[in-house]
């Protein structure tokens, strides 16, 4: 892999290693470019917390610290500093507010919820509520159209357990929108290293049909997952099965 956009800290509270091993492990694994794309902070009026993602007091540090390994790091490795994030119309004001003083290189759509956390299940629980799934699609879409996003991470996340035709029919409507906008379909290594249902074949099937482009995202929780080259090779035979042009590298990142 020349790039990886999709890159997590321990900030999330659900991944390990510290910022600097991250960088050393992209390095290590003859990437050029290497995005760090931590969950996004939200300021929930119910003064909820979430456990799942960094909380707005260690903006600075995660700024600072990457700003320093940026820095540091010039000669060897390109470093970008973004957010994976929801899309949640309601919330798209408060979190422009908190972000607005700081460099925000780009952003990856994640739907892991589809209304403010934690009024909605996780999506990536087993429903068969048709519903929720097609508001899952339209809200990835209006994410998407948005302009917000780079690209949208492991599109198949919502694990739609209902009727096989109403997922073939979402998920196809999904893979034509990112066809016609030229937004490659993230095959989600972390998915496919641990066996979850997503990346899966039968979303790569209609991705090629609709004859999209794939990019390959770490979605990496700890800094081996950088350099550990088997998945990462796993994820590389799942585009050429399917005849996925890969996008190596993404153009046009850093803050407007």
């Amino acid at each position: 892999m020349l790039a990886n956009y999709h890159t997590h800290t321990y900030r999330c509270n659900h991944a390990r290693g510290e910022d600097r091993e991250y960088v050393e492990h992209a390095i290590l694994s003859g990437m050029k470019v290497l995005g760090f794309s931590d969950h996004c902070p939200w300021i929930y009026r119910n003064g909820y917390v979430s456990p799942t993602r960094m909380e707005p007091s260690e903006l600075d540090g995660y700024f600072t610290s990457l700003g320093d390994l940026k820095r540091e790091y010039a000669s060897d490795i390109a470093i970008y500093i973004g957010f994976e994030a929801e899309y949640i119309p309601e919330q798209m004001a408060d979190q422009d507010r908190l972000l607005a003083d700081y460099p925000v290189d780009y952003m990856i759509l994640g739907q892991h919820f589809t209304s403010p956390e934690p009024l909605s299940p996780y999506t990536g629980f087993g429903s068969d509520d048709e519903e929720a799934f097609r508001k899952y699609i339209d809200l990835t879409i209006e994410g998407l159209e948005s302009g917000r996003y780079v690209y949208a991470a492991h599109p198949d996340l919502y694990n739609f357990t209902g009727s096989p035709e109403v997922w073939e029919a979402e998920y196809t409507r999904l893979c034509r929108y990112l066809k016609e906008k030229d937004i490659p379909v993230e095959i989600n290594l972390l998915g496919v290293r641990d066996g979850r249902h997503y990346t899966s074949e039968r979303f790569l099937r209609i991705a090629a049909d609709q004859g999209n482009k794939a990019i390959i995202g770490c979605d990496a929780h700890f800094p081996e997952a950088l350099s550990d080259q088997g998945p990462i090779e796993k994820c590389r035979a799942l585009a050429e099965k399917f005849g996925l042009t890969l996008v190596e590298q993404l153009e046009g990142l850093g803050r407007k």
